[in-house]
């Protein structure tokens, strides 16, 4: 686990950019309005089933939900939404924020039945250094950058188990209780928000 110092410039971070294609008809936005970051896990078992989610339409507008980056476990990242664009990752943050989403199984495939709540799969090295990576670039290029979250500190909605409908779940746990805050936050000048 190696963490470059925070005013060390990040070596050249490969970036696949591969929009989606609904990305045009997402709000465009100014790189001035981005404050922070969201850090999202996929909760799907690979990439090409997040990118398939991602590609759902949802909204009237012809968009879906999905993040701006995505990281692979093996460190690569993928750009699927331009970050002049507002991307639907978080409820109530989206104007001003940047999703990031690391492949992870999360609840697979039973996010919301009561008895499947663990969020037990780690995030292997090279996906949280290539996070790293990507957090130092995006502060060197959007120098207005204060803080980060985790999608569970910004939307803390319980709903009814899906299995138990008297049992209320959190509706978001990512990245949940193995993602390393202490690592991240010291390879980065972002300041954690909870939400408050």
């Amino acid at each position: 686990m190696t963490t470059m110092p925070i005013d060390a410039a990040p070596a050249e971070l490969p970036i696949r950019d591969e929009p989606l294609a609904y990305v045009a008809r997402l709000d465009a936005r100014a790189e001035s309005l981005v404050e922070g970051i969201v850090v999202h896990c996929t909760e799907t078992p690979d990439l090409a089933t997040a990118r398939s989610l991602g590609e759902h339409l949802l909204y009237s507008s012809g968009t879906g939900n999905s993040g701006h980056y995505y990281i692979d476990r093996d460190g690569s990242v993928w750009s699927y939404v331009p970050i002049t664009r507002v991307a639907h990752h978080v409820r109530g943050h989206n104007g001003n924020t940047i999703g990031i989403e690391l492949v992870n199984r999360g609840r697979w495939p039973r996010w919301l039945d009561s008895d499947h709540q663990g969020m037990n799969e780690p995030y292997p090295d090279a996906q949280i250094d290539a996070l790293i990576r990507l957090l130092q670039k995006l502060e060197q290029d959007l120098p207005q950058l204060r803080w980060i979250a985790g999608h569970e500190d910004l939307d803390r909605e319980r709903v009814p188990a899906q299995d138990r409908p008297d049992a209320l779940i959190h509706r978001k746990l990512d990245p949940g209780p193995l993602f390393p805050w202490p690592r991240v936050l010291a390879g980065t000048g972002l300041q954690r928000s909870t939400g408050g």
